[in-house]
């Protein structure tokens, strides 16, 4: 085998590789001698077809599958020859393939670059922390009263909390706009998904009442043409509704699957969702907070194109899942990769960072990390014994647990020698993602 290696660009090789003719046609021949023993042809007894019968018939099919095979075998072959560890799978540029001459191929891909872990000492991070109060607890029961209350019309100024039947018109440059008015429209006052100035206005008005507010459409608003620009909306109120809340009793209680108990039980089992929820996203924060300082200390990792085109694709996946809710149909690969380069390069520079600290500090699962990590994955599941077992009677979600405490450990591991500052935040404020880029990890 010749083998012989050229440095294209950053992290890409082109190899050229020779196989002798001698060694391909030894395997071709070795591959007919076996069909010869159990093929069947019109006109022959099993096993007693002649060999230049077999070479007409099978002879150039079985050298393609010949050659198919010792491409693989020999790139795998030269690359641990030569040390090289590639970082996907190569592109066979070129095959000079004649009978009775050598074989030879080119293929191109990209290494593994060498990974140079910084002073992780250097790092600071600040680790949120947060508890569940009573106050916290009396929300989240409001909360979940609201998504179950009744409506009635009332006869009062709008207050926020209510929803509004509005009719509206918008009117821009003297003229009515594209999208600017509505009939019948509900309008939830107070929940801040109208423009500034538009749900204050409504607030105070009573059925039947009409006011025409002056208002300014943002300058981050999504419509490019409406940016900034001073619009005056002329409104009627139709009706005012208001919310009328489910009393905490047994019919309520049992819409979340408590049979039995008064209110202060219930508050227990709201408090241990919520504490559990609570626990998830810290851990969640701090893992996206110590990825984010991985990467911005290794920011200058070179990082193979294969690996953030790898990113690319499950971030398309991850987003078509989202935007129909697990069950689309919409194509992933309509999503342009400009979105997602950026996230992804970072994706896979942590990615890498995170592989050489495993790699370094010899960390390893154990069985029992894993079996912890699946019982607190069961244990929200009315059976979780059930769930435990299908966890572990498929490789693949195994795999991705075993992944998932690989990474703990990496985090914990960081945490031990980094600088960690304390944050302490509310609840709410502790379970919505970060808004500085940590949530991309």
């Amino acid at each position: 085998m010749q083998v012989s290696i050229e440095t294209t660009s950053g992290l890409e090789r082109k190899m050229t590789l020779g196989v002798s003719a001698e060694r391909i046609d030894a395997e071709v021949t070795e591959r007919l001698n076996k069909a010869s023993k159990t093929v069947r042809l019109d006109g022959f007894r099993k096993g007693k077809v002649p060999m230049n019968v077999l070479k007409k018939r099978f002879g150039e099919s079985i050298r393609q599958e010949v050659i198919g095979d010792v491409l693989g075998r020999t790139f795998k072959e030269a690359v641990a020859q030569e040390n090289l560890k590639p970082a996907g799978r190569p592109e066979i540029e070129s095959v000079k393939d004649e009978p009775g001459q050598d074989l030879e191929f080119v293929a191109t891909f990209e290494v593994m670059p060498e990974v140079v872990l910084t002073d992780l000492t250097k790092l600071t991070v600040a680790r949120p922390v947060a508890v569940v109060t009573e106050d916290d607890v009396t929300t989240m029961i409001d909360a979940l009263r609201k998504q179950n209350a009744s409506w009635e019309e009332v006869n009062r100024p709008a207050m926020n909390g209510d929803e509004v039947d509005i009719d509206y018109t918008g009117i821009m440059d003297g003229k009515e706009f594209d999208g600017g008015s509505a009939e019948g429209f509900m309008l939830d006052l107070g929940a801040g998904k109208a423009i500034p100035g538009f749900e204050e206005g409504v607030v105070g008005m009573s059925a039947g009442e009409e006011k025409v507010l002056s208002l300014t459409f943002p300058e981050n608003y999504h419509a490019g043409e409406l940016k900034g620009r001073p619009v005056e909306f002329t409104i009627k109120v139709n009706t005012v509704t208001e919310a009328v809340l489910p009393p905490l009793d047994e019919a309520f209680f049992a819409l979340y699957g408590m049979q039995q108990g008064a209110e202060e039980r219930f508050r227990e089992v709201v408090r241990l969702n919520m504490d559990r929820d609570l626990k998830q996203a810290l851990k969640t924060k701090t893992t996206g907070r110590v990825m984010e300082q991985l990467c911005n200390l290794h920011g200058e990792q070179e990082v193979p194109d294969v690996l953030v085109a790898s990113e690319i694709t499950k971030m398309k996946k991850q987003m078509a899942q989202r935007m129909g809710g697990g069950k689309s149909n919409f194509d992933p690969e309509l999503l342009p990769d400009d979105m997602f380069i950026d996230q992804a390069k970072r994706r896979s520079i942590v990615s890498l960072i995170v592989n050489e600290i495993v790699k370094t500090e010899k960390i390893e699962t154990s069985p029992e990390k894993v079996r912890d990590r699946i019982e607190e994955l069961a244990s929200t599941y009315e059976k979780p014994e059930e769930v435990v077992k299908y966890y572990y009677s498929s490789q693949e979600l195994m795999r991705g647990v075993e992944s998932t405490v690989l990474q703990d450990q990496v985090i914990d591991f960081v945490l031990s020698i980094a600088t960690v500052n304390e944050e302490e935040v509310d609840y709410q404020k502790a379970i919505q993602p970060d808004q500085d880029g940590t949530a991309d990890f």
